[in-house]
């Protein structure tokens, strides 16, 4: 592996990173009301769901999904039923309504950070959209029986590393307009429009057929 191989990577990986997607929004909702640290464990749970993928990836798995019609199927609907489970949840915080003459309160620490860190892998390690980019991206770097396996994963963790960047300056842009954005009407608003965009990530997931 060339380090041109290496930088052609980084380059697509960094597209598909900062194209809009589920974990922007996930983001989005995460940190003006459970603070800056849930938002790092959001970021945490996404990195972990990349090396799962990755690892499926490297060890043939992705192949057995896009393949095998019954398997890809089902982890396709679990991505979108948690998917459109969370818009739902969040229209409905919108849709009871939040006071909007007092601001959120952060939530409990503890308790937010772990549940950060599992909607963050299970955004990433349910959608197999993620699957078919390193089933569709390893091939062109990386060699069967000629590239290590510590060459391949060096490939995930590029990628890990770039969305760890990259929703980490959102976490960070996102936490210094706490002031704004933790007030109820835009909680309102922001949670009304999370909502519709998850929904929306989940139905077009489920119309989602891999072209291989």
């Amino acid at each position: 592996m060339t380090l041109a191989d290496i930088l052609s990577f980084a380059f697509v990986a960094s597209l598909l990173v900062m194209s809009p997607g589920p974990n922007g929004a996930l983001i989005a909702k995460t940190v003006p009301t459970s603070g800056r640290a849930a938002g790092f464990a959001t970021v945490a749970g996404f990195v972990t769901g990349f090396y799962l993928h990755g690892a499926m990836a490297i060890f043939g798995l992705s192949i057995v999904l896009v393949q095998s019609a019954t398997a890809f199927t089902i982890v396709k609907y679990l991505g979108a039923a948690y998917l459109c489970w969370i818009g739902i949840k969040a229209l409905s915080a919108a849709w009871r309504g939040l006071d909007t003459a007092a601001p959120v309160a952060p939530a409990n620490r503890r308790r937010t950070l772990g549940r950060a860190y599992i909607e963050g892998l299970l955004t990433n390690a349910l959608n197999p959209k993620v699957s078919m980019f390193y089933l569709a991206a390893f091939p062109q770097f990386i060699t069967l029986g000629g590239t290590t396996l510590t060459a391949s994963f060096l490939l995930v963790f590029i990628h890990s590393m770039i969305n760890a960047v990259w929703f980490g300056v959102m976490v960070m842009v996102m936490s210094r307009l706490s002031a704004v954005v933790r007030g109820g009407r835009f909680q309102r608003w922001l949670k009304g429009v999370t909502g519709l965009v998850f929904i929306g990530f989940g139905l077009k997931l489920v119309k989602y057929r891999p072209d291989v």
